[in-house]
């Protein structure tokens, strides 16, 4: 599975490119509109045409999103995926009761987290050891909060909450709590 990180960085390049474009349009718009004496007005034809490719731009730029997503397949077929470990872990009163100490994967196997809060809204999150993050999700009391991973290369994780929960949530932090093992 392709890594979060490098999923960012070309979603952090494409959309900051077509918010320059956008921006370059309004920068047009806005010195066309207020120059006194040219003469010359702006062809709709040109503007709508420039709003056109950007819109085409825009809906490409999601659908292309859409299916670079690695983690899409697995979290939309879901129901027919085996997880191959099953890990219960509890939140209560802003600490992490997990099943062992360590928890092991071994490389490739698709894991499940079932996480169950049993007072407040937690969030439950999977840090790499430069503190970002491989994915999270929310926790909510009395529903179901499970995430679906495959975890395709050796690493240790910190377990961390990404939710306010209040002033003690900054303390939610388990470190090195999961170990991928080859």
């Amino acid at each position: 599975m392709i890594d979060s990180n490098i999923v960012l960085t070309g979603q952090t390049i494409a959309y900051t490119f077509y918010v320059l474009a956008i921006m370059a349009l309004m920068g047009w718009f806005a010195y066309k509109v207020t120059r006194n004496g040219s003469g010359k007005e702006i062809k709709p034809v040109l503007f709508y045409s420039f709003v056109g490719f950007l819109i085409l731009i825009g809906v490409s730029l999601h659908i292309v999103t859409h299916e670079t997503i690695p983690w899409k397949a697995m979290d939309l077929n879901r129901a027919e995926i085996k997880a191959d470990k099953e890990f219960h872990i509890t939140m209560a009163n802003h600490k992490f009761q997990l099943p062992s100490n360590k928890l092991t994967i071994t490389k490739n196997e698709k894991v499940k987290f079932v996480v169950e809060s049993k007072d407040l809204t937690y969030g439950f999150g999977l840090f790499r050891s430069d503190n970002s993050m491989v994915f999270q999700m929310q926790v909510i009391p009395a529903h179901n909060n499970d995430i679906l991973w495959l975890f395709d290369r050796p690493a240790v994780y910190s377990i961390r909450s990404t939710e306010y929960s209040g002033p003690k949530g900054i303390n939610m932090i388990v470190r090195d709590a999961v170990e991928v093992v080859e």
